[in-house]
């Protein structure tokens, strides 16, 4: 079973997403390799966060393109709007899912089949924050184990 965290009172989903995908993909040890991870967003979304994915550290480069550029397949970091893009289909990434969006997925058997860990990024803003709990509710009544990570608590910030 994947594991599910809820990362809520994020105030800058941006800038959150980019430390906890470093966070992440920096995790790797030593001479394994390095985790992949796809972001899930809308399009006006996934394009503010490439930008930030490009600033938001002058000492960081976090390789990341869209789904459909043809180095997807060699990108580690990977942004799509579609849980169930054809495009996944083209790429090895099964480690971790980041969803910035308020979309529950559809098919959430396939998504936790593909993805171990599967990060819900929920910010403060109310109609989010509503969309989190609906997705919330929705994998625990599906059975899901979620882990939450409040991020109004300085010991939990990423």
């Amino acid at each position: 079973m994947a594991r599910i965290d809820f990362h809520f009172n994020v105030n800058d989903k941006y800038e959150y997403a980019c430390r906890l995908t470093r966070k992440i993909w920096s995790a790797s040890a030593a001479g394994e390799p390095v985790r992949n991870i796809v972001m899930v967003g809308n399009t006006t979304d996934l394009k503010k966060l490439d930008a930030v994915l490009w600033s938001f550290s002058p000492s960081d480069f976090l390789p990341h393109c869209f789904i459909d550029d043809e180095a997807a397949v060699d990108t580690p970091i990977v942004m799509t709007e579609d849980f169930a893009s054809p495009s996944l289909a083209n790429i090895p990434h099964a480690d971790v899912l980041i969803h910035l969006g308020m979309n529950m997925p559809k098919d959430v058997a396939t998504l936790v089949e593909r993805f171990p860990r599967i990060v819900e990024l929920v910010t403060v803003n109310e109609a989010e924050r509503l969309a989190g709990r609906e997705r919330y509710k929705a994998y625990r009544d599906l059975g899901h184990e979620l882990f939450n990570f409040d991020q109004s608590k300085p010991e939990s910030k990423s």
